[in-house]
């Protein structure tokens, strides 16, 4: 459970990743250290666990637990005395890794500074390994180049796949292709190397196995742990957003309660404008790589608005109760849960939960375009006709 609640932390940070300053923001807590910027140029020094986000980040120096690390543009120095977890469009490890190595992106890069001790697992579009290997590696993506010792055993599932002049695999080689490449004797002897057919007919063979042995429907275990944990996150996502910004939260609900049919159709506009980027991004051909971008910032905004919604309906029916219209953090952290636990309970019925749930997103993407607009328009002053004088009504 201590590891979910700081994956949700985390979670949280990158979400507020995007609106934060230009500046870095650094925080210590229980020996861990989080940072977060749209530009991050830092030199961690930490004892624990480190988790950076932003739009471009730049990691230094060293820290003797794990370091996670998303944006956009990733290059990271830092030397890692655990696992490293990355996340990007564009990911470059440099540093040592002193246990498993994780990335996903649209490119991923591991250069000859960078030793992993332990595993290597990369996920991408386009793949280089010029880091050396200690344990084994796994790679899936587009393009794969392989020019790194490794010494281990090798997985690679790729279109094409390449090998540098420095490529050395001890282990077995299992790659699947197209098409068969021709593995160099330098690299890894014939009788270790395995090819496996690209083939999509398989995929869903091991879909079909994987289904046998899984359940269709979740156990209610299953069920109460998710909940239990969506809960969580949307109460420290709530906590965040109360401790660090509850005047503009008092004035988007507020906007709900006061407008909520206009806060619909903004909602409307809001989505229809994220949803309309993704093929205009697209057919620009040069956008492509800013696809994912468009798809994070949807779910993100998604998720804001839920929580937004749901908080904003929630505060407006505590005040036609009698309560307060200003209460304490705790009390609206109690009326926000309230409204979570109801609204899933209305997924229980068919149909109404889904409109339910759509209307709270509409709401709060409604109230965040409002407050979007009127960032961008600004507030208009006070009229003046042809002559300068104040228009009177």
């Amino acid at each position: 459970m201590f590891k979910v609640s700081r994956a949700v932390i985390f979670a949280v940070i990158v979400g507020l990743a995007g609106g934060a300053s230009a500046d870095s923001t650094s925080v210590t807590h229980g020996g861990d250290t989080y940072v977060a910027g749209q530009q991050v140029n830092e030199a961690v020094s930490s004892n624990g666990d480190t988790f950076v986000a932003g739009r471009t980040i730049d990691a230094r120096g060293t820290t003797a637990g794990d370091l996670h690390v998303s944006g956009f543009d990733l290059s990271i120095s830092t030397d890692t005395a655990q696992d490293l977890y990355a996340a990007g469009a564009t990911v470059v490890a440099r540093g040592a890794v002193g246990e498993d190595l994780t990335a996903a992106g649209f490119s991923v890069r591991t250069e000859k500074a960078s030793v992993t001790d332990g595993n290597v697992r990369i996920f991408a579009n386009s793949v280089t390994i010029e880091g050396p290997v200690e344990g084994a590696l796994m790679v899936t993506g587009r393009d794969v180049i392989l020019n790194a010792p490794i010494s281990g055993d090798a997985r690679i599932v790729a279109q094409t796949l390449t090998f540098g002049p420095d490529a050395v695999v001890n282990g077995t080689i299992t790659y699947s292709t197209k098409e068969k490449v021709a593995v160099p004797e330098r690299v890894a002897l014939e009788e270790r190397v395995t090819f496996v057919a690209h083939s999509g007919r398989r995929v869903w063979d091991e879909w079909d196995k994987i289904g046998k042995e899984i359940p269709i429907l979740p156990t209610f275990a299953s069920m109460a742990f998710s909940f239990v944990i969506s809960l969580l996150f949307f109460l420290v996502l709530g906590a965040l957003m109360l401790a660090f910004m509850p005047k503009r939260l008092a004035r988007l609900r507020r906007g709900i309660a006061a407008a909520p049919g206009q806060t619909i159709l903004l909602g409307v506009i809001g989505l229809s404008i994220l949803f309309g980027m993704l093929p205009i991004i697209a057919l620009t051909i040069v956008g492509l790589p800013f696809v994912p971008i468009v798809v994070l910032a949807l779910i993100v905004v998604w998720t804001f608005g839920y929580a937004l919604g749901a908080y904003g309906v929630a505060m407006r029916i505590w005040s036609g109760f009698g309560g307060a219209d200003d209460p304490s953090t705790a009390a609206r952290l109690l009326v926000f849960a309230a409204a979570i636990i109801g609204v899933a309970l209305l997924n229980f019925i068919p149909f109404v939960g889904w409109v339910a749930n759509y209307t709270l997103v509409l709401l709060g993407v409604g109230a965040m375009t409002r407050a979007f607009f009127h960032w961008i328009i600004g507030n208009p002053d006070v009229a003046f006709d042809v002559d300068m004088k104040p228009i009177q009504d």
